[in-house]
């Protein structure tokens, strides 16, 4: 429990780091490259992006059995699973390395219309350096995935704290003696692999993991991999939204309405970082409780539980970006970005349910029910790929972003809340009514504060501007939405932190 409370902690920093080095960070990265290289950049990134799909979800496997096999005391079974992973992702790496090649030497006709011939040759070096980094990722990731099933939260988070320091220190310095895109991909590639090789030295060093090579158990393999298919589906799903906008829009619109839809892609990151930090340290957890037959309203306890405590960040995220997005984008990235704050509305609304509700994709894997998920939302993702091709056309980046918009209401939230409460028997009903009361406060203040800068014409177009009316909005926020959306258990949770620090003082 403590490496729980300490690993959900120790996200949430590694999230608020990450933003405020991201908000630093970003900006000066954006001026620096400019926006036909970041938007090179991010095309690479985003077609080599398609290759993590080759995972096929055997690290979410690797968590979940682990679990189950510690659950069950079954501890010759643990160390055959990791033997059988590492040589299956060895093969997978190969694969990789394999398919990226031919990503690599047939860039030109992917992308030719639209590119000069020097942004080709950029983007063919960055994938061929992405490609390494993936084909090497592959089996060192099984590392990750042990200590995630050990639950050591804390030393992971610890180092992916470290990481988001460190690696825009170095950026920065490269950035400002004149290095471009293809710097920013060989020090990701660097630390990429400094961090996996830590990875493995605990798991050798500090958990004492030992991988056993032996005969391939077929029927072991086949049941893993029944459970892992549909995980895999679930990131197809997954790469179809959010690598697919920037490959359209790099055969119909080019490199700039590329690093348009990339920033509103990166905000969207930085967005739903604050949801999963909770929920992503639950697998093992709810794994457990499956295992020994935990009934289903102790389950459903805390999918809503947990659902508030995510809606308490995600709503005040939220409203102060629809109050404050335009300002903000039009100040933090610069001119050219503008399209970019109605891109990210269009995926915060709709993505706020399904993110407050992720905890329902644990339970799913737990009880290695993933199949009608994964079959729903991969033919959803694949009508919004072919809908974004005639809307990218006509409306740019705004188009991609409708096309995600529809697929993510139809898929996300109508058709997946009606599974959660038919089939998995979570009090969906009680949910809404939770989180409708705790709208109450969020929709007023959007409202209000809206109407309020627009009838008396207040102008933001500076920092100190728009920090002020942003801390303002916070202090008249904060406090009534502690008082009439929030419950006593949730402000006893939110205030436990500040007096042990106190105390400590």
């Amino acid at each position: 429990m403590n490496q729980l409370k300490a690993g959900a902690a120790l996200s949430y920093i590694s999230v608020i780091l990450h933003i405020v080095v991201g908000l630093a960070y970003t900006p000066y990265m954006l001026r620096m490259l400019g926006q036909s290289e970041f938007g090179l950049y991010s095309l690479a990134a985003s077609v080599v992006a398609y290759l993590t799909v080759l995972d096929l979800g055997f690290g979410n496997a690797i968590v979940r059995y682990t679990a189950k096999f510690r659950a069950e005391g079954k501890q010759r079974e643990q160390e055959e699973m990791f033997g059988m992973f590492f040589i299956l992702y060895i093969g997978i790496g190969v694969i990789a390395l394999a398919a990226g090649a031919l990503l690599a030497l047939n860039v030109e006709n992917l992308f030719n219309r639209h590119m000069t011939p020097v942004e080709v040759e950029r983007t063919r070096i960055m994938m061929w350096l992405l490609t390494f980094n993936l084909a090497f990722t592959f089996p060192m990731s099984l590392w990750g995935s042990i200590m995630t099933a050990y639950e050591r939260f804390v030393f992971q988070r610890t180092i992916a704290v470290l990481r988001t320091i460190a690696n825009p220190l170095v950026m920065v310095v490269l950035l400002a003696v004149g290095y471009k895109a293809v710097a920013m991909v060989v020090v990701t590639t660097l630390f990429n692999v400094v961090t996996l090789l830590i990875n493995f030295w605990y798991c050798k060093q500090k958990l004492h993991i030992h991988l056993h090579f032996g005969r391939f158990k077929w029927g072991f393999l086949k049941e893993v991999s029944i459970y892992s298919f549909w995980i895999f589906l679930n990131v197809i799903m997954d790469r179809i939204y959010w690598s697919t906008g920037q490959f359209v829009l790099g055969m119909v619109r080019g490199t700039v309405a590329v690093a348009v839809y990339a920033l509103a892609v990166q905000l969207y990151g930085m967005f739903q970082m604050f949801s999963t930090a909770i929920s992503g340290v639950f697998l093992p957890r709810i794994t457990s409780l499956v295992t020994k037959g935990q009934n289903e309203k102790a389950i459903s306890d805390i999918f809503i539980k947990t659902g508030r405590i995510q809606y308490v960040v995600m709503a005040f995220i939220l409203s102060v970006f629809i109050v404050f997005g335009q300002e903000f984008i039009n100040i933090w990235a610069g001119k050219g970005y503008e399209d970019a704050y109605p891109i990210c509305l269009l995926f915060f609304i709709p993505l706020t349910i399904p993110l407050i509700q992720n905890l329902g994709i644990v339970i799913l894997q737990a009880r290695n029910q993933m199949r009608f998920r994964s079959t729903v939302y991969i033919i959803i993702a694949l009508a919004s790929f072919a809908l974004s091709f005639p809307l990218a056309i006509y409306w740019g980046g705004i188009g991609c972003a409708a096309a995600t918009a529809a697929a993510l209401v139809a898929g996300h939230i109508i058709v997946m809340n009606i599974y959660y409460y038919r089939k998995q028997y979570i009090d969906i009903p009680q949910f809404w009514r939770e989180i409708g009361k705790m709208s109450i406060v969020p929709i007023v203040f959007v409202v209000g504060v809206m109407f309020v800068l627009r009838y008396f014409h207040i102008a933001i177009t500076s920092y100190p501007t728009l920090i002020l009316y942003g801390l303002l909005y916070a202090l008249l926020y904060i406090p009534a939405f502690w008082m009439l959306s929030m419950n006593a258990s949730e402000r006893e949770l939110f205030m436990k932190p500040v007096r042990k620090l106190l105390h400590r003082s």
